[in-house]
């Protein structure tokens, strides 16, 4: 598969012909080829961008809310292509591609709907015969930058609420699925967005710290949205401050997920299952620890590494089983020095923990605290770690006894309790009775702490992505002291 650089509503090549392989994590043959974009590229990119603000951001919000509902088809006619990059650049299954599919479709309808909601308010003026605005207007050029853990949902995100507020955008692709993330640029070129309101910037690994280096540093690029680590997040973060250009970032996480002792144990280990393993464990949100009172946690286990044992690892492009690959043999050895470090400090691992190259079945860790790594840090893969506490109260301060703060999620069937506890648990996002995992276009999305500030998502993303101006009409003859 080859990729291509979207620039100006044109396919190229880097202008000095430098190219780089992504390859396919289970067999290590090439998946695609991009263009190493280099500085000339990038500056175009961004005069292309800045060049279709005026039109992009002079139509009427019903001229772009008809482009973007395009977009969304446009993104679901080109479903089995996605599906193909997704399978050999990320080692991903159908089910997962095909998941990311409908939600960033979903994302570019929610986004179309958003663009008769960029409103204002009249404000009451001290001053006779004042009148006194409050107006939102498109920020300018957008960067937005994104993984490719899930790379068509947050690939989308990353642009579809700019553009609905009227900005033109730059999506910096991940080194990891180049094809994947063109896609997207070729479904939103093909929905008749003006020429230059869209671009695709794509670049080698070793080249990634200058590239997005230099699109943050232009003059032009005035709003950075960054969905990835941490580690990261802050170096962005860190270069943007010098051109005061303001930063989303929505970061790593490390989500808990409570059961109390009168938790409905079937319907918690449901939503573990699902949060921990989906997509190899490889989302922000994944649930990473389950912190459960000592009364129910021996049935809590037994259950849950029951369900874990089912949930193998296979090759994707088979198709046969419910997990696929890891996206490369790093993220493997980083999973097992965690399971490693934790058996040998007292940890019992009730299932899996072992690999095969990079695939890697669902893993049950029990018996974690804090002594161990795997309590801390992020694995980003398929290993759960149970936390058994003697109280709620406990729970409460092991759930906030981390950097991360994105998502968590309590189980209860005390409801008023479980709102209590869920108020106290410091974190972007919180559901009772429900799976870390949960993402809607809608919803306001992002985190406290290290996973990050910001909120994607509804009429939160519209404030991220407009300037907010005070604007006032003298309606009488002035009054002035002097």
């Amino acid at each position: 598969m080859d990729a291509q650089l979207l620039i100006n509503s044109e396919f190229l090549s880097a202008r000095d012909g430098r190219t780089f392989e992504r390859r396919n994590p289970i067999s290590g043959e090439v998946a695609s080829r991009a263009p190493a974009a280099g500085p000339d590229d990038i500056k175009a990119a961004v005069e292309a961008a800045q060049a279709a603000l005026p039109e992009w951001s002079g139509l009427g919000p019903n001229a772009r809310r008809t482009a973007l509902l395009s977009a969304s088809q446009e993104l679901l006619n080109l479903a089995d292509d996605f599906v193909d990059a997704m399978k050999v650049e990320i080692g991903a299954t159908e089910g997962w591609a095909r998941f990311n599919v409908k939600l960033a479709s979903d994302m570019l309808v929610e986004a179309a709907a958003l663009t008769t909601q960029v409103s204002g308010q009249i404000i009451p003026s001290d001053k006779p015969g004042c009148l006194a605005m409050a107006m939102r207007k498109p920020a300018g050029v957008v960067l937005g930058i994104a993984p490719w853990n899930a790379p068509i949902i947050l690939g989308v995100r990353a642009v579809a609420t700019p553009l609905a507020c009227g900005n033109t955008v730059i999506l910096k692709a991940s080194e990891v699925c180049p094809v994947t993330h063109m896609l997207i640029g070729k479904a939103l070129a093909a929905a008749g967005l003006p020429k230059g309101a869209i671009n695709v910037i794509t670049n080698a690994p070793e080249d990634a710290g200058d590239v997005v280096g230099e699109l943050i540093d232009h003059k032009n690029v005035r709003r950075v949205n960054f969905t990835g680590s941490s580690h990261v997040g802050r170096i962005i973060a860190e270069r943007a401050a010098r051109t005061f250009t303001p930063v989303l970032l929505e970061l790593g996480g490390k989500a808990p997920l409570l059961v109390l002792e009168d938790a409905d144990l079937d319907e918690a280990v449901k939503a573990i299952a699902f949060g921990a393993y989906m997509n190899q464990g490889q989302i922000c949100m994944s649930t990473e620890r389950v912190i459960v009172e000592e009364s129910v946690a021996d049935a809590l286990v037994a259950k849950l590494t029951a369900k874990a044992a089912t949930l193998v690892a296979g090759d994707p492009r088979e198709g046969k089983t419910p997990l696929g690959a890891l996206v490369d043999q790093k993220s493997v050895d980083h999973v097992l020095g965690l399971i490693e470090d934790a058996r040998s400090k007292g940890a019992d691992v009730t299932v899996g923990g072992t690999a095969e190259g990079v695939q890697m079945s669902a893993t049950v860790v029990d018996k974690v605290d804090n002594s161990m790594r795997i309590y801390t840090e992020e694995s980003f893969g398929p290993v759960l770690a149970v936390i058994r506490v003697k109280d709620a109260e406990e729970a409460v301060t092991i759930a906030n006894d981390s950097e991360y703060g994105l998502s968590a999620a309590v189980f209860s069937k005390d409801i008023v309790k479980a709102l209590k506890i869920a108020e106290r648990i410091d974190s972007g996002i919180c559901h009772i009775n429900g799976a870390t995992v949960h993402d809607e276009a809608q919803m306001p999305f992002g985190g406290t702490k290290s996973s990050g500030y910001g909120r994607f998502g509804g009429l939160a993303g519209i404030n991220e992505f407009t300037d907010l101006r005070w604007i006032t009409m003298e309606t009488q003859p002035g009054h002035f002291p002097i």
